[in-house]
């Protein structure tokens, strides 16, 4: 396989298989890597205290940490390593008075939904530039946070069956002209069970960090790959989370989807499945080629 430079990657059901599971795996493959000088990526949607219990910084030598990047929370937060530790170099964060419009657009939504569909929905508002509206508040994913097979096929048929028109489409649609309204462009993302609504995205993560690469080591997206495990299209057009690592400023690079969920992709993203361990497998396949 092709030496990369960089490798950005998706934590949850990519690196780890839950948020609990241990990171030991990870972190091994990781730190040869490290050491060798390639740059690692984690992108997430959720926050530096869900990686490693919060403490990935205490798994890798501080001349490793250099090498180590993250871009976290949707494209609110970025991180770099200084001294050791995890230092914001870029954020997306609002004031208190846009985190109030991103809350009241959420209930928006909601209230859209409740009142116009009769489709119930919960919100989680305590993300840092965005809300989490579960679709699907009666299923439980337990530890297993990625999306689920029989999930997109579960949502298209409760969309239909509380009249939302043009299925996923017609959602985004809804929480767009909501957000609108209360002067908020919104980015949305869906996994099935939750929409996602806010000011930024994975893509603003990547975009960044890219950036930042190309900036301090000449790096170019074509000497990186992006790997992940929701890339799979909902609807025809409309893609998992993942998908929005593929930007203007990425697309020469090499994606890789580890799940095993039949459906489209994105026209540049390889399905190879396999999930956590195909990825691992990956890493120390990058190990044993020398740079």
């Amino acid at each position: 396989m092709k030496k990369y430079r960089g490798i950005f990657f998706d934590w949850d059901g990519t690196a780890v298989l839950s948020r609990k599971a241990s990171p030991d795996e990870a972190v091994a493959a990781m730190k040869a890597l490290l050491a060798k000088g390639v740059k690692m990526v984690i992108v997430s949607g959720t926050t530096y205290e869900n990686i490693a219990g919060g403490k990935l910084e205490a798994y890798f030598e501080k001349e490793d940490l250099e090498h180590l990047y993250l871009g976290l929370g949707r494209g609110a937060y970025n991180y770099r390593f200084e001294d050791g530790r995890p230092s914001i170099f870029s954020d997306r964060i609002p004031d208190q008075e846009e985190l109030l419009r991103i809350h009241d657009m959420a209930y928006g939504i909601h209230r859209e939904l409740l009142a116009s569909y009769g489709l119930k929905t919960d919100i989680v508002f305590c993300r840092p530039n965005y809300c989490k509206i579960d679709l699907m508040a009666d299923t439980d994913r337990g530890e297993q946070l990625f999306m689920q097979e029989k999930e997109v096929e579960m949502l298209r048929e409760r969309l239909a069956a509380h009249g939302i028109r043009n299925g996923l489409g017609g959602l985004l649609e809804i929480a767009c002209n909501v957000g609108r309204r209360f002067g908020i462009e919104v980015k949305a993302t869906c996994d099935a069970k939750y929409l996602e609504v806010g000011i930024s995205d994975k893509s603003d993560n990547v975009d960044r960090i890219m950036e930042e690469l190309e900036r301090k080591f000449g790096i170019k997206s074509e000497e990186c790959c992006f790997w992940g495990d929701e890339f799979v299209g909902l609807e025809d057009g409309i893609y998992g989370s993942d998908s929005f690592m593929l930007t203007k400023k990425t697309e020469e690079g090499d994606f890789y989807d580890v799940s095993s969920v039949s459906g489209k992709r994105p026209e540049k993203v390889v399905q190879i499945g396999g999930g956590v361990r195909r990825f691992l497998n990956f890493l120390e396949e990058q190990k044993t080629e020398g740079l």
